[in-house]
């Protein structure tokens, strides 16, 4: 087409449906004025993975518009900010001295492309992260092959678009479910659910399978065939789990409004945000419920045991009995925000004292020996009369689940903190409490979960598009901007800082290994460092490092001292960086057993072909032309591996390992699985 009839057909067609269509820009090009000029260069980019900004804009005598160029936004590079301007938050640095650019000439009122560089220094947005591009906020409707719905209007804006797309996907109609159906799911017997109550839910499990082959669910039955627990989990909470298995956080405070226990499995991810590895839904807290549940996790999470479980104190025992059988080398511990949030149920008014409240948070956070914990503990009993106090007895009976003079070795990832609690408890407690039954439930449960995840999406983008702007010019600043993401090096900038009011002495050495006290600057707990110089390994008695994963600012002062310029690789764990999710982890920082199931071969190898399998088929559900490429090399490889020895006689082996489970479950009516389920 030449550049007459290109315009002539911007102007008689609607430019968002004409620029929706430009994948490739020429010389030549026409349009009539500015603003399609930018709306031509912003669908481009937008369609290519980038974002621009408007460029040089230059003018006649008589003030007219002679040329006008768009650049990338990532064009040059950011300048310094002023130390002395206070900023309540600092802006990532996204400039990459990128050099495209589009130039337009204008000549007679009509704009002409005349030079286009199209070569970027950076890489482009993925599709499923173009709705973050800035400059794509503003065009007038996104395109139905960039989420995968024909009906997404651009008139809704990114952040509300995992709702929009929410309520597109079906409800309990769309899978041969009626209200009645639905509402009956929830009806009880004396003490059980009865089974055909259960099977709207079962039938809306069933569906999410044929859309999700990982998908993952588990019904458990009495003697009599009633139903009387769920669990399930889809397959992206399976991929999550083989990235941060470390922590977990089960919570069962959340109730439906029949009583049903609705039992969340969460995790924290490289940023420090909230993630999902199942759900379950409870009769009872009993030991037998508990054991079961816990038995289907770790049945559908590959046999990985986690390194830490967070509980509430809610049948704590009930709990920690289950866990000790079927996680014997997990850690259990239980949520101190839980506990405080609890402890005004328990304490009444008392726990509106400022004065209580200053000893009870000493007993909590403060205590770094059972001698410490023993005096503070007692101090507070005796000045506030509370001998006489079953719950606090019980506390003090668990304390080795909660008292960092226990507990300050155990991976946590902060994941107790006020901050993640009130984060936890908006989300569940907001869809616990309007919904009436379980498939609109778990319906509204996943709306969280994909809100939870659109999160991930957008915070992965900005450590993939931007860099934290360094507070000092220092190599070690600059290493961790590099290596952690945006949140997690906002923890170590903040720890790194601190050196500066931490006091040091050096109060040891044998040659090689190195002892030091320190303190820091208005406080009086003094805390043990020590360094080798041959390994490079630094410990401190804070136990930072153990509990959270990064360096804390008593290490990082011996660092200083010794003049690192990096921090040292042992010290960098994977889980905190821009590079958590891909590959696998192939063994745990934390873990303490090297033979554990979790750590088998074949186990890391389906791991690491699942994570590289939902990028292939994410790409490749596009398009048809994706989906055709995709399924031809599928084929493919199927043919190669019928071809290959080795693989036909491991698949051998395990049919016959598959025909004697199934001969041996047919004698167990104890429980209903899914029958594609993935273990």
């Amino acid at each position: 087409m030449d550049s007459d009839s290109q315009k002539e057909s911007l102007e008689k067609s609607d430019n968002d449906e004409i620029f929706g269509e430009i994948d490739e820009l020429r010389v030549g090009m026409e349009v009539s004025d500015e603003a399609e000029a930018y709306q031509l260069c912003n669908t481009y980019a937008f369609n290519k993975g980038f974002s621009i900004r408007k460029g040089h804009l230059r003018r006649d005598s008589q003030n007219n518009v002679r040329q006008r160029e768009y650049t990338c936004s990532k064009e040059g590079f950011q300048v310094d900010e002023d130390l002395c301007e206070a900023r309540k938050v600092r802006r990532l640095d996204t400039r990459t001295g990128c050099k495209a650019v589009i130039r337009f000439n204008v000549e007679n009122g009509v704009w002409k492309l005349s030079y286009i560089n199209p070569i970027h220094n950076h890489e482009f947005a993925r599709p499923e992260e173009r709705q973050f591009l800035r400059s794509g906020r503003n065009i007038p409707s996104v395109r139905a092959t960039i989420l995968g719905s024909s009906k997404v209007d651009g008139s809704i804006r990114p952040p509300k678009l995992q709702s929009y797309l929410g309520k597109e996907f079906g409800s309990a109609e769309n899978v041969g479910v009626s209200n009645k159906d639905s509402h009956n799911c929830l009806q009880r017997g004396k003490d059980e659910l009865i089974a055909g109550d259960g099977q709207s839910l079962i039938n809306y499990f069933k569906h999410k399978q044929m859309e999700d082959p990982s998908f993952f669910y588990s019904v458990q039955v009495d003697q009599f065939n009633r139903i009387t627990n769920y669990f399930w989990r889809d397959g992206r909470s399976k991929l999550d789990y083989d990235c941060f298995a470390d922590v977990v956080c089960f919570d069962t405070t959340f109730q439906t409004n029949n009583n049903l226990i609705c039992a969340p499995f969460l995790g924290v991810n490289h940023h420090w945000k909230n993630i999902s590895f199942g759900c379950a839904f409870l009769l009872d807290e009993s030991t037998a419920s508990f054991m079961w549940l816990f038995e289907t996790f770790l049945e559908s999470m590959g046999n990985k045991q986690p390194v830490t479980i967070f509980t509430d104190e809610n049948k704590a025992m009930e709990k920690a009995r289950a866990i000790e059988i079927v996680f014997p080398e997990t850690r259990h511990l239980l949520c101190n925000w839980q506990i405080s949030k609890n402890a005004t149920q328990h304490l009444g008014s008392l726990y509106a004292d400022p004065e209580f409240k200053k000893h009870f948070y000493k007993c909590f956070y403060d205590c770094f020996t059972e001698q410490e914990l023993q005096h503070a503990w007692d101090d507070m009993i005796k000045m506030f009369n509370l001998e006489s106090n079953s719950w606090l007895k019980m506390l003090y009976s668990l304390r080795d689940k909660w008292c960092p003079a226990f507990s300050s070795d155990a991976f946590s990832a902060n994941i107790g903190s006020s901050q993640r609690g009130e984060n936890t408890n908006t989300i569940f407690h907001q869809v616990s409490r309007k919904i009436v039954d379980l498939v609109s439930f778990v319906q509204h449960y996943e709306q969280k979960i994909k809100k939870m995840r659109f999160t991930e999406l957008e915070e992965d983008f900005r450590c993939k598009n931007a860099k934290p702007r360094l507070r000092v010019n220092s190599s070690i600043f600059k290493h961790a901007a590099t290596e952690y993401t945006v949140k997690m090096y906002s923890f170590f900038e903040d720890e790194l800082m601190s050196i500066f009011g931490v006091r040091m002495v050096e109060v040891g050495n044998d040659g090689n290994q190195y002892i030091y006290e320190a303190i820091e600057e208005g406080h009086q707990r003094v805390f043990m460092i020590r360094y080798n110089s041959t390994t490079s390994t630094v410990s401190c008695s804070c136990k930072l490092f153990e509990s959270m994963g990064l360096l804390c600012r008593h290490a990082l002062k011996v660092l200083d001292s010794k003049n690192f310029t990096s921090i040292p690789t042992q010290y960098i764990v994977k889980r905190w960086t821009r590079e958590a999710k891909k590959g696998i982890v192939a063994s745990n920082k934390f873990s303490k057993s090297s033979d554990r199931k979790a750590n088998s071969a074949q186990s890391l190898r389906l791991s690491e072909l699942m994570h590289e399998g939902t990028n292939v088929f994410s790409i490749g559900s596009l398009c048809d032309s994706g989906k055709r490429i995709v399924k031809q090399k599928l084929a493919e490889t199927i043919k190669l591996l019928e071809s290959d020895e080795e693989t036909t006689y491991m698949l051998g082996n395990l049919s016959k390992v598959d025909d004697q489970s199934v001969r041996d479950m047919s004698l167990d009516n104890g429980s209903v699985e899914s029958p594609g389920c993935d273990s």
